[in-house]
Parts: C-alpha cells; sequence; structure tokens
C-alpha cells in the first residue's frame, strides 16, 4: 500500500515525497518580477472587463463563480512563471562514506523468509555483486559493519555468521559514528529485525546522529506477524530467593493464532524437571500470562530452563525455550520484632516462623516501663538497651515488625529512622494492628505514617475502649497472584482464604495510598465499608506491608479450622520471606545484562553505601569473577561520575556456563563484600524472545534522524534516494516544480470547469 501511495504521488508531483521532506522551497521567475507583476495587473484589468460584459438573469452569482474561476487559473500561470524550485543537496560521487550496519545476531537465522533465513536474504541483498550494492558502490565509499551485543567492521555480507545472543541497536549506532567519525558520511544504513533486548536507551544515540545530520536508513528483514506462533517472551523472578521456600515466577507466553489449544510448559534446573503446568488458551489475545511456582531450592546458583512443547505448523520454534540464573541466599536473616504488650499475636507469630532456619526473627517486648524482654538475639548485648538509638544499628537487621506500641515510645529521630530504614536503607517493615498502634497509638502525625499503605486519621476515640470489629476476609485478584498468600502451586488454591474464619480490628483506616496494592480486604459483619486487612506498597527503595487485624492467630486456634491447617504459618513465613526479598546489602554488585553469550562484553555495577546507607564515592572497589573452569579474575570498578555510589567496569566473558561475582570495597582501613551474584553465559541468548520484525522502531529511528524505513523487498528504492543529503560532502541542486503533472491537471481542471458552468447556466 505504501508502494502504491508513492507511486501515485510521484505521478502528480513529479518527485518522491522523501525529497520534499529533504528539500528547500525556492523561486527562480522566469521573467523579472516588475514585468509580472505589471502582466499581472493588466490581465486583472482585461478580467474585470470580461466579467462586466456578461449577460444574464442572475448576473452577481455567475460573474462570482466565473471571475473566481479564471482568478485561478491566473494565479497558477503566475505560480508557474515565478518558477519555484526545490532546492537539494545531494551528494557528491566517491567523496562520501556510506555506512552499512548488518545484523549478525542469532534471530537472523530465522527461516520465516520465502527464499529461507533472514540472514540468507541480506547477505543476497547486499552481496558484492548485487544491484543494490553496485548502485551504492558508484556513489559511496562503503564501509560495512556487523552488529549484535557489540558492533565491529567487516569487509562484506558474506562475513556474517548470526550468532550474537543479543541485539543492541544504540551500540551499533554508536560504534558506527565513532568509527566513521574523521571522515564525510552521507548516512547509514541499517539493516536489521529490530530485536532490540539490550535495554539500552536509543534517544541519546539518535540525538547525536541529529546534530551530525547523518540520516538513517531502516531496511526492515522479517515477517512483521507471525500467523502462528507460541514462545517465551519473558520470565519475571526475584534477582535472588532466600533458601527453603519456593519461587513464583510469572512467564509471559506468546500464544498468535493458538486460541482453544493447550501448551505444556516445564521449568527445569540443572537439567532436571522441577516444576509442569498445562496452560489453556481460551482467548484471541497474542499473549498470555502464566504464573509458575518453582520447588524450594539449595543455596546456590541454579541454571534454569523454561520450555514449552512446538506446536503444529509453528513458524519459528527458537523461542520456545528461555534460561535464566536463580540465585539462592543461604540465611539466616534477621529481622527485628518491636512489641509493646504480651498478646497472642506474639506468641503465635513467633512459633509460626520458628522451624524457618532461613528467618531469625529478634524480638524485643517490653515487659514494663524500661524493662524488656529479648528473644532470638546473638549475645547479651543485642538490644540491652531497648530499641536501637543510631541508625547504623537500626540498619544491621534486614526487615522490622512493628507490633502494638504507642508512638511516643519512640523519640522524634527514632521515628524518623523507622521511615529512613523503609526509604533509605531498602528494609521492608511490618506494621501490625493493634490498641496501641496505627492511629490508636498516635501515629498519625509521625514519619512513619508516610511510608505506610494507607491513610491514618485521628482515632475514633483513646484506643483503650475502642470496639472490635469483626471482619469477613477476601482475597482481592491482587492478592491471588502475591507471593504472600500463595498456597498451592496453582492460583486457584488462594481461594481458600476466603473460607478462613473473621478477623478483628481495632483499628478504623482510611483507604489505601494511590501507590498501595490491598491483598486482603475485610468486610465489617455489622455492615459498612469495607477495609485493607493486607496491604503492601513500595516506598524509596524498600516495601511495607500492613495487618490490620489483631487477631490472625485465630487462623490456627479457630474451632472451624482442622488441626493440620497451617495456613497461618504458611501466611507469616511468606510474608517475612517477602519482606526480606531485594532488601539491599551495603555493597551489592550485578552483571549487565545478566546473561550474555560467549565473547560479549559485560559491565559489572556496583553500588556501596555507608553504616548509615549513605552513598560512598571515595572507596577502591575490585569485582573478583569466578568462571565455570574455576579461574579467578579481578575486575577493578571505577566510580561513575553520573552516580553517587556507583562504580562499573567491563568484562568479556569467553567461556559457557554460569560465573560467580562478588565485589569488595575498600574504604581507609575498612573492607566491605558483597554477596555473590551470577553471570548466564551460554550460545543459545536471548534475541530470539521476539522474533518478530519490530518495524515501528526501525521507523522512529528512520524519522527521528531523516531518513526512511525499507522492507527488504523494497531496499532497492534505497539507491535512488539515499544520495539526497545534508551531510558529508555535497553540492545543491535545483528541479523545477512549475510542471509537475498536477499543474496542468488543476489547470485543466478549472479551465474545463468553467466551460462546463457556462453550458450550463447558457453563457456558452
Amino acid at each position: 500500500m505504501e508502494r502504491v501511495l508513492d507511486a501515485l504521488l510521484i505521478f502528480l508531483f513529479k518527485y518522491p515525497p522523501n525529497l520534499f521532506r529533504r528539500g528547500e522551497l525556492a523561486l527562480a521567475p522566469a521573467l523579472p518580477p516588475p514585468v509580472l507583476i505589471g502582466g499581472l495587473l493588466v490581465a486583472a484589468v482585461v478580467l474585470a472587463f470580461a466579467l462586466r460584459g456578461l449577460r444574464t438573469g442572475s448576473l452577481r452569482r455567475d460573474r462570482f463563480v466565473l471571475g473566481a474561476i479564471r482568478a485561478g487559473a491566473l494565479l497558477l500561470v503566475a505560480a508557474c512563471l515565478l518558477r519555484p524550485v526545490l532546492v537539494l543537496s545531494t551528494a557528491v560521487p566517491q567523496r562520501n562514506v556510506l555506512g552499512i550496519l548488518l545484523d549478525d545476531s542469532r534471530s537472523m537465522q530465522l527461516a520465516d523468509l520465502p527464499g529461507g533465513t533472514r540472514l540468507e536474504a541480506v547477505k543476497q541483498a547486499f552481496a558484492d555483486s548485487a544491484a543494490l550494492t553496485r548502485q551504492l558502490g558508484d556513489r559511496f565509499v562503503l564501509r560495512y559493519f556487523r552488529f549484535g551485543a557489540d558492533a565491529g567492521a567487516i569487509t562484506g555480507a558474506a562475513g556474517l555468521r548470526g550468532t550474537a545472543a543479543r541485539t543492541d541497536l544504540a551500540a551499533a549506532l554508536n560504534a558506527a559514528q565513532e568509527e566513521l567519525a574523521g571522515v564525510p558520511v552521507a548516512g547509514l544504513v541499517l539493516v536489521t529485525d529490530a530485536a532490540d533486548n539490550a535495554g539500552s536507551d536509543l534517544t541519546p544515540s539518535l540525538l547525536a546522529l541529529q546534530a551530525r545530520r547523518i540520516p538513517v536508513y531502516g531496511v526492515g528483514v522479517g515477517q512483521e506477524r507471525f500467523a502462528r506462533d507460541a514462545g517465551i517472551e519473558r520470565v519475571a523472578l526475584p534477582a535472588t530467593s532466600l533458601v527453603g521456600a519456593g519461587v513464583l515466577g510469572e512467564i509471559a507466553i506468546r500464544v498468535r493464532g493458538l486460541a482453544g489449544q493447550q501448551l505444556q510448559l516445564s521449568a527445569e534446573a540443572e537439567g532436571r524437571v522441577i516444576a509442569q503446568r498445562t496452560v489453556d488458551i481460551s482467548g484471541r489475545e497474542d499473549v498470555a500470562r502464566v504464573r509458575l511456582r518453582l520447588p524450594p531450592l539449595p543455596a546456590g546458583s541454579h541454571r534454569l530452563a523454561f520450555r514449552i512443547r512446538p506446536v503444529p505448523d509453528e513458524v519459528v520454534t527458537e523461542n520456545n525455550e528461555y534460561r535464566a540464573v536463580l540465585q539462592i541466599r543461604p540465611g539466616p536473616e534477621k529481622i527485628l520484632y518491636i512489641e509493646g504488650e504480651p498478646r497472642p499475636e506474639l506468641a503465635f507469630l513467633r512459633r509460626a516462623v520458628g522451624a524457618d532456619s532461613a528467618i531469625q526473627l529478634v524480638t524485643l517486648l517490653r515487659s514494663a516501663k524500661g524493662k524488656f524482654l529479648r528473644l532470638g538475639v546473638d549475645d547479651s548485648l543485642e538490644l540491652v538497651e531497648g530499641f536501637p538509638a543510631r541508625r547504623e544499628d537500626l540498619f544491621r537487621y534486614r526487615a522490622l515488625i512493628l507490633g502494638s506500641i504507642e508512638a511516643s515510645f519512640f523519640t522524634g529521630d527514632q521515628l524518623r529512622m523507622l521511615a529512613d530504614f523503609v526509604s533509605r536503607r531498602g528494609g521492608g517493615l511490618i506494621a501490625l494492628g493493634g490498641r496501641s498502634a496505627l492511629a490508636e497509638g498516635g501515629f498519625a502525625a509521625t514519619p512513619v505514617a508516610e511510608v505506610l499503605p494507607v491513610a491514618l486519621g485521628p482515632p475514633v476515640n483513646d484506643g483503650s475502649d475502642a470496639p472490635a470489629v469483626e471482619l469477613e476476609v477476601r482475597v482481592t485478584p491482587s492478592g491471588r497472584g502475591h507471593p504472600a498468600l500463595q498456597l498451592g502451586a496453582t492460583e486457584a488454591a488462594t481461594s481458600h482464604w476466603d473460607s478462613m474464619p473473621p478477623l478483628t480490628t481495632v483499628n478504623l483506616i482510611g483507604s489505601a495510598k494511590p501507590g498501595a496494592t490491598t491483598l486482603l480486604l475485610g468486610r465489617p459483619a455489622q455492615g459498612g465499608p469495607p477495609q485493607p486487612v493486607l496491604a503492601t506498597q513500595r516506598f524509596g527503595r524498600g516495601t511495607v506491608a500492613l495487618v490490620t487485624a489483631q487477631d490472625t492467630w485465630l487462623w490456627r486456634m479457630h474451632a472451624d479450622v482442622p488441626l493440620e491447617d497451617r495456613t497461618h504459618e504458611t501466611l507469616w513465613r511468606q510474608l517475612l520471606r517477602w519482606s526480606l526479598d531485594g532488601v539491599p546489602e551495603r555493597l551489592e554488585i550485578a552483571a549487565a545484562p545478566a546473561r550474555v553469550g560467549p565473547g560479549e562484553p559485560v559491565t559489572l555495577r556496583a553500588r556501596l553505601g555507608d553504616d548509615a546507607y549513605l552513598d560512598a564515592n571515595d572507596a577502591a572497589v575490585v569485582a573478583r569473577v569466578l568462571t565455570p573452569s574455576g579461574r579467578a579474575v579481578e575486575v577493578p570498578l571505577a566510580w561513575t561520575v553520573r552516580e553517587d555510589g556507583a562504580y562499573e567496569g567491563r568484562f568479556v566473558a569467553e567461556d559457557t556456563g554460569v560465573y560467580r561475582v562478588e565485589a569488595e570495597a575498600r574504604r581507609e582501613s575498612a573492607i566491605t563484600r558483597s554477596p555473590a551474584t551470577a553471570l548466564l553465559v551460554d550460545d543459545y541468548g536471548a534475541d530470539v524472545e521476539q522474533p518478530e520484525l519490530r518495524a515501528p522502531l526501525l521507523r522512529r529511528i528512520a524519522r527521528e534522524t531523516g531518513g526512511r524505513y525499507y522492507p527488504l523487498a523494497e531496499a532497492s528504492r534505497l539507491a535512488d534516494e539515499v544520495g539526497y543529503t545534508r551531510s558529508g560532502v555535497t553540492v545543491r541542486e535545483s528541479r523545477d516544480l512549475w510542471d509537475m503533472p498536477i499543474v496542468f491537471l488543476v489547470l485543466i481542471g478549472l479551465l474545463g470547469g468553467e466551460w462546463a458552468y457556462r453550458r450550463r447556466r447558457g453563457l456558452a
């Protein structure tokens, strides 16, 4: 359709639309301007006298119509005499370089074109003997680049192999600009399926091309939409997980053209199947989102593979597998539980997580004024003076549980520390309901209220006589998919929450904040608006959960709960583990990307904070990489000026397998070490996860740089337009516009229209 429209526009306007976008309009009058103005005035006088001679009953109307038609024809002739021209900048032959960037990633091996694979089609179209290459070579000095995760020069399309595991368009454009920085560049030709999965920001690269006025011509390879395809596009897993618990993965599966069918999904760890699920494709959607619960895995790095069985008549099967690495932390990790009074909730909560060796629950219970009972401490000095008075002491814990204890127990600085524990340190906070909690405990006007997921108003009474409100608990749609509420391998198991006995609360709270998520909702048995029973939100670097019920222990001791029911224990174990996930250490390191192919560069990024988790820029940071063969490599990391506390270095992964990456920071005499993270290197790669041609991305690149987009089948048109450029060594030339077919068609239309009007009105 686009080609037909272009042909129509060329027929009417003589030149392709792209030339009008590139050129500038100017006038080159055939006669001196005074002569043209004088002739126009004479013609106007003659036209006026001719109209006065009309004889008709409706004189005014006919004069107006015929005068308008003749005036239009006169103006059109005058415009032609002014001789409008299109001024274009054209490249001087053999004085400019044309960069040709060829995609060399694995997705180019997909065989979705009539003649075979995408790579074969590119090699054929840009071979040394191809007509397009000869036409371009007659006008430009051609420089070829292959690109995948990075870019490099090659001698021609024959050097492509299609083995890169990633596609990084920003890196390709940047490398070509740097390589051609000292020569006149007429433009860049980007030949790719645009399966950009590196996560790089294209905007800086496009702005740099705009500044140099270098156009990019996109050539799209492959099909934009497969008629039938099943593939795993994305698997969302936590970066790390605590040992001893299952992991909930969210999987996006492409199900194009598979409505009414079933897919078999499986997950493997070290080659052993650990989870399976049958996925029913019911609707007409292109992507199905599935949750798959993985069983507990031992501590360490685990290489995972998610697979779906191929379906008949599938266009490609290379995207039916997705590989990832999951890091399991050994624990135990410390949680501080501060409680203001002995109550059943404390005892049952501690009993629920007592058997979990990965969680160390440290309890500070106020037994009397100035007296505390300490449980689960490491030594006799821990919390000996009560709640920590220094940030360094509080920030040693990874999560906090704030029980039924009034705000006046804390100093103003300690209340701010509680908020900073979430926002700055990135820890998890779980706030419990109770007679001395939330608004009833005086927290409404404190920094703690800022981090809570619900709005706190003034208490209805003093709290001591607050009546308990019975709530019938129901799980929300968001709660069905939350890790803290998973009760089985499928989402249907979460319906068990709706059958649990009612709970009570003495805290009357407001609505959830805009950024909060309500997981459990309570409906008052006596009527009234529902209120959150369990709500969560992110705040700063950390997470917050609020449990408004004061007696979740009823889910263990109620007469309607069977003795073998472990819902209460499951809730608290999973909620505490959720509060520990994603909590940062003082020093952390990550590989970006976390999965690459052999020989591809990796950026190692570390983040360092001091004892109070303030960004530190004055450290010497070194990363230690342990390869699959057991060889240790040290990579110095330099502070990045653009971000406080961030350090970066480059590493090239040569061998396939799982790499162990750690970091060490030295500040004066203090040494800080990071927990280990993992890097997956394999030749399978991530380039085929979204294998369809992303033509909109190429159109965006072309539009923002002044180029144009072509499908590979129409790449021959590139030779006709790439020579018109403002970049490089150019000359200016003008093209006449007065003789465009549209001009003559309009003139004939005006004259024919006058004759038809006269004939109709009896004036002929």
